[in-house]
């Protein structure tokens, strides 16, 4: 699948656990990535402080989705831009101790429903610089054949912190307002931002960064720009990452179609997060068979072998009418989109220039942002008007479809390659 690189003498996760930077680089981000899940379901709980109980469920809830959810699509790739101008490391860290000072300054400011959205935006603002910078960091840590064992540990985390974090949210948040009445909530996400800040500290990066100052001041759209540019010259890279923005447009799509799921089982609509968690458990599962055999199967169609198993879990579950039967297809669903996900993100780290890293990955989350926003408001229109099944056979075959058509452009690119 990849072009040939050099054998590990020490492949897998044994080697990760080895490598100090990598370690604390992964645990920053595992407990930054909970604190962003916790984050979320912070605000909305605050409406109540902020808003009388009638105007919660009007045009308010939607104004602080708008404000969590804009920064992402207006900010995404210009957040990588500045990634390949300063410093990984500083915007790592700089982001985590911003948004966590901003957590802490909320409840000593006025209980005004403006100054929350301000925050939450500002706060979902800084995360697109966190993003690039993380995923570019990789590289500089992890020797070329331990990527794909690395990119399995971060997708598997990335998963187990959206579940972990959706799950304890609540739970947590009420634990520490015991203890601390009026501010509890806010100082324990703004803490866990801090906490990540400090485990990433001693990380040492080896970035080679010429310091020309001749050179002109950045110019956000000519760096954006190039950034096109360069995709559009590497076919390779373009088609893996047109690969896992369609997976994480079926994963939009997945959250309607299991609130869909949830109805013809006869369970509670909130229910369908089972089944989100299920293909999460499964990516899971997938990473780690990557991330331990990685580098035995890296010759194999594995983008390909992920599209037809999500292509054929989304056909199964048509036929599907009892809960077990439908958690175990999506946990099946889940192990497709890690063979997807985890050798394409390893191949754009490989085939990609340092100084590309950060204008790549920058235009990667923008691209992804939008592909779990218009998916999802696509997916219901879909539903009432055809019916699930219909709407699941479609997806099915489109699925497919994609997966063999990227693979054909990526053979004949290696071949190009080779």
């Amino acid at each position: 699948m990849l072009p040939p690189e050099p054998t590990a003498v020490n492949n897998g996760f044994a080697a990760l656990i080895k490598n100090r930077g990598f370690m604390l680089l992964w645990i920053g981000q595992l407990i930054s990535q909970l604190a962003d899940k916790v984050f979320f379901v912070l605000m909305i709980a605050l409406l109540k402080l902020y808003l009388p109980s009638n105007e919660i469920d009007g045009d308010a809830r939607f104004y602080l989705y708008m404000a969590f959810t804009l920064p992402a699509m207006l900010f995404g790739s210009a957040g990588g831009v500045i990634v390949d101008r300063v410093p990984k490391k500083l915007i790592m860290v700089g982001s985590d101790v911003v948004r966590g000072l901003f957590m802490i300054l909320i409840p000593f400011l006025p209980r005004q429903f403006g100054i929350l959205l301000f925050f939450t935006f500002g706060i979902s603002t800084v995360t697109q610089f966190f993003a690039p910078a993380e995923q570019a960091s990789i590289p500089l840590l992890v020797r070329k054949e331990g990527l794909m064992a690395a990119n399995a540990l971060f997708s598997s985390t990335m998963m187990a912190a959206l579940i972990i974090g959706n799950a304890v949210a609540t739970p947590m948040l009420n634990w520490f307002e015991t203890f601390n009445k009026g501010f509890g909530k806010e100082l324990v996400v703004g803490c866990l931002y801090l906490i990540s800040a400090m485990i990433m500290m001693p990380i040492q990066f080896r970035e080679h960064r010429h310091i020309d100052k001749t050179a002109p001041a950045i110019n956000p759209w000519a760096e954006f720009v190039l950034g096109l540019r360069y995709l559009k010259q590497n076919r390779l890279v373009w088609n893996a990452m047109l690969q896992i923005v369609t997976l994480y447009c079926v994963f939009a799509a997945l959250i309607e179609l299991a609130i869909g799921m949830a109805a013809r089982l006869h369970l509670a609509p909130e229910e369908f997060s089972s089944f989100v968690a299920a293909a999460g458990v499964g990516m899971v599962i997938g990473a780690a068979i990557l991330g331990h055999s990685g580098h035995r199967l890296h010759h194999k169609p594995l983008p390909l072998i992920g599209f037809l198993i999500m292509a054929f879990s989304l056909g199964l579950f048509i036929f599907i009418d009892n809960q077990p039967l439908a958690l175990g297809l999506c946990i099946f669903l889940g192990v497709g989109a890690a063979f997807v996900n985890v050798p394409m993100q390893t191949l754009i780290q490989q085939q990609t220039p340092s100084e590309m890293h950060g204008k790549v990955f920058g235009f990667q989350n923008h691209a992804i942002n939008i592909a779990l926003t218009a998916p999802l408001l696509i997916t219901t229109k879909l539903v009432n008007a055809f019916g699930l099944s219909a709407v699941l056979l479609g997806m099915s075959i489109a699925v497919a479809a994609i997966g063999m058509w990227t693979w054909q452009n990526t053979r004949r690119v290696l071949q190009d390659v080779i």
